[in-house]
C-alpha cells in the first residue's frame, strides 16, 4: 500500500504563474449522491445546470469520499485521512479538527488568495477550530452539522434565518441556499474588485434533512415513488438553479475563463437512492460504493478543461488539496504530512502508479478497527460491512469491480491472496490513522478570540450527545449528559448553565412555543422542579441552589490552565437530572 507522507510541492512543476493564478469556486453539497443528478441517469430529478457543467468538465468518475459529512470535509480540506485529522464522526466531540491541521483555506490565504466560506463548516464551532480560525477571511455559516442542529441559532428553519457572518449573528431573508450563494457572489465580486484571486468554498447544508425546500421546487416531486420526502429533490433542484445563476455571473463578469469551478458532494445519497442509485449498492454511511463514490466535476477553460472528459482512475478526497495547489502554483505551509496525491500527472495522462485507498464510516466516539471499511484498488473492493471493534472482522467481502461494479457477488473465497494483500494494506493504514485515537480535539475556553465561548450538547463526549444533537431533541428535554473536552486559559470565569440558548430568552424551567409559521412545530417541554445545578471541571466541583425562573445557573470559578473535562448537571426535585444543554464560559 502506498500512502504518500511527503508534500508533493517539494519538486512539483508550477502550473500557474503567481500573476495569473486561477480563482477557485468549490461547491460541495450535503447528502446528494452520485445518482441524484439528471445526467447520471436519474429518471425524475431535473438538474439542467449540473448537467451542463457535467458536459463541460473534467470528471472523476471513480472518486471517493468518506461515507458521512464532517469526515469528508476534514479529509478534503486537509489532504489527510480524517481519522488522523480528528473529525471521524459528526457529533460527540468528534467532528472537531485537531489544532495543528493545515486547511485548504490556510494554504490559499498564504498564497495571497482571498478566502471565503458560505454554508456548512462542521469542523468545530469554538476556537480554535471555527472557519475564521482556520484560514477563511470571509465567513457566512450556520452552526453544527446543519441548520436546525443544536449549535445553530435556535429556531432556524431554512427560511429567513440567523447565521454567523464573520463570527457575529445576522438575520437574512430568503431560503438558506439562496442566501449562501448570494453571499458567495458578493464575495467573488468584492475579490475581483480588489484584483485579488479568490478561493470560494460554497458548502451547502442542502439537501440534508430536515427536508424543508422552497414550495415551488418541492411540489414537482410530491408523488415520486420511493422518495420519502419531496423536499430532498426540491432542495437539489434549488441548488441547481443557484449553480446556473452563479456560473452565468462568472461568465458575464469575465471571471469564468480563469476560474476553476468544482462541483462535488460529501457522501452517498441520504434519500434519493431508493429512486435511482446509478447501479451502486449502499447509500450514505455505507462501506459499499453507494456510500462514498460521488460526482466530481472540474471546469476550467483557462486550464484547458471545458469539455466532457471522464477519468475513471481511483481517486479520493485526500487528493484534492494537493491537486488544486499544484494547479494554482501555490505552496502548502509547513504542517503534518499529506496523505493525498496531486492528480495533475493523472489528468495530463502521465504514468500513474497503482495504489490502495481506504475509507470508513466510524460514527462512534471511539475509533473502531474494521468498522464499515472499504479497502479500494482500481480492480478490487475489500469491504467490512459490520460494526467493527475487533482485531479481525467477523465478515470480509471481496468484489471484482471490473465484472461486478454493483458489488453483488462476494468472491473472497475465490481470491484468498487478494484478501490477504488488501488486509495487509488496511493494517498499514490503520496504524497510520489511529495514532491519535486517544486524543481529544479540545475546545479552548478563556481565549480573547472566543470569549464568552458557547458550548452545546452536540459536542458532549459520551452517549448523551446521541439524544441532544438537534433542536428537536433539545425541545424534548431528554435526561442526558456528557462532558466537553476543553483546554482552559487560567483565570476567573463566569459559567452560565442553561436549558435554553440565550437567543430565545427563556428561563430554566420554561416551556418553548415555536414562532408563528416556523417549520419546526414541536413545542419545547418545561422541565419541572429544577432546584440545583452542579459543575465539575478538573479539580473544581461545585453545586448551588437555583431558581427555575432564572435564565441560567451562574457560577464564578477560579480555574487553572490546562486540559480538563467539563461537565454540568441540572437537578430536579423529582430526582431527574440532565446536563445543561448550553454553557456560556466567560473569562472575566
Amino acid at each position: 500500500m502506498r500512502i504518500s507522507r511527503r508534500s508533493f510541492l517539494s519538486s512539483a512543476p508550477v502550473w500557474a504563474a503567481a500573476s495569473v493564478r486561477p480563482n477557485i469556486v468549490f461547491v460541495i453539497t450535503d447528502d446528494q449522491g452520485y445518482g441524484d443528478i439528471g445526467r447520471h441517469g436519474n429518471p425524475v430529478l431535473k438538474t439542467p445546470h449540473m448537467d451542463a457543467l457535467h458536459d463541460e468538465s473534467l470528471r472523476l468518475t471513480n472518486y471517493h469520499v468518506s461515507p458521512t459529512c464532517a469526515p469528508t470535509r476534514s479529509a478534503l480540506l486537509t489532504g489527510r485521512y480524517t481519522n488522523l485529522a480528528g473529525p471521524w464522526h459528526t457529533i460527540q466531540g468528534r467532528s472537531i479538527l485537531h489544532h495543528n491541521e493545515i486547511t485548504m483555506a490556510d494554504c490559499f490565504r498564504a498564497a495571497g488568495y482571498r478566502t471565503g466560506i458560505f454554508g456548512k463548516w462542521h469542523l468545530g464551532d469554538n476556537y480554535p477550530c471555527r472557519p475564521q480560525d482556520r484560514g477563511f477571511d470571509e465567513t457566512l455559516v450556520h452552526g453544527g452539522g446543519g441548520i436546525w442542529q443544536t449549535p445553530d441559532h435556535f429556531g432556524n428553519d431554512y427560511f429567513d434565518d440567523t447565521y454567523l457572518h464573520n463570527g457575529r449573528p445576522k438575520q437574512f431573508e430568503g431560503f438558506c441556499t439562496d442566501v449562501f450563494f448570494a453571499g458567495a457572489r458578493e464575495f467573488i465580486a468584492a475579490s475581483a474588485g480588489r484584483k485579488q484571486p479568490f478561493f470560494c468554498y460554497l458548502s451547502t447544508n442542502a439537501p440534508h434533512g430536515p427536508m424543508w425546500a422552497p414550495e415551488k421546487n418541492a411540489a414537482r416531486y410530491e408523488n415520486v415513488k420511493g422518495l420519502r420526502e419531496p423536499g430532498f429533490y426540491g432542495m437539489i433542484e434549488n441548488i441547481d438553479e443557484n449553480i446556473g445563476r452563479l456560473r452565468a455571473y462568472l461568465q458575464s463578469s469575465g471571471l469564468a475563463k480563469n476560474t476553476i469551478f468544482i462541483f462535488t458532494t460529501d457522501n452517498g445519497s441520504a434519500s434519493g437512492f431508493q429512486v435511482f442509485n446509478a447501479g451502486m449498492r449502499g447509500n450514505k454511511g455505507s462501506a459499499y460504493d453507494g456510500g462514498h463514490r460521488v460526482p466530481f466535476f472540474l471546469h476550467w477553460p483557462g486550464g484547458g478543461y471545458a469539455v466532457n472528459r471522464a477519468v475513471d482512475t481511483l481517486t479520493a478526497h485526500i487528493d484534492i488539496l494537493p491537486t488544486l495547489l499544484e494547479m494554482a502554483g501555490a505552496r502548502r505551509p509547513k504542517g503534518p504530512a499529506l496523505h493525498g496525491r496531486s492528480l495533475v500527472p493523472l489528468i495530463k495522462k502521465a504514468p500513474w502508479p497503482a495504489r490502495t485507498i481506504v475509507t470508513d464510516s466510524q460514527r462512534e466516539e471511539t475509533l473502531m478497527k474494521w468498522r464499515q471499511a472499504a479497502v479500494m484498488t482500481q480492480e478490487w473492493r475489500l469491504v467490512s460491512p459490520g460494526p467493527g471493534g475487533a482485531a479481525e472482522p467477523q465478515k470480509l467481502e471481496l468484489f471484482d469491480m471490473r465484472s461486478d461494479p454493483g458489488q453483488r457477488v462476494d468472491v473472497a473465497s475465490q481470491h484468498p491472496d487478494v484478501v490477504a494483500r488488501l488486509k495487509a494494506s488496511y493494517e498499514e493504514w490503520w496504524t497510520l490513522v489511529s495514532a491519535r485515537a486517544g486524543e481529544y480535539a479540545r475546545i479552548i475556553i478563556g481565549d480573547a478570540k472566543d470569549n464568552p465561548a458557547k458550548l452545546t450538547a452536540h459536542d458532549w463526549h459520551g452517549d448523551g450527545a446521541l439524544k441532544t444533537w438537534n433542536q428537536r431533541s433539545i425541545l424534548q428535554g431528554p435526561d442526558a449528559n456528557g462532558f466537553w473536552a476543553v483546554l482552559v486559559r487560567a483565570g476567573r470565569y463566569r459559567m452560565e448553565l442553561r436549558r435554553w440558548p440565550k437567543e430565545v430568552g427563556l428561563a430554566l424551567g420554561a416551556a418553548y412555543t415555536p414562532p408563528p409559521g416556523n417549520r419546526e412545530t414541536a413545542p419545547g417541554r418545561a422541565i419541572a422542579g429544577i432546584e440545583r445545578a452542579r459543575i465539575r471541571i478538573g479539580a473544581v466541583d461545585r453545586t448551588i441552589d437555583v431558581d427555575p425562573a432564572a435564565p441560567a445557573a451562574v457560577f464564578e470559578l477560579e480555574l487553572a490552565a490546562g486540559p480538563a473535562e467539563l461537565q454540568t448537571w441540572l437537578l430536579s426535585k423529582d430526582g431527574s437530572e440532565r446536563g445543561a444543554y448550553f454553557l456560556y464560559a466567560e473569562r472575566l
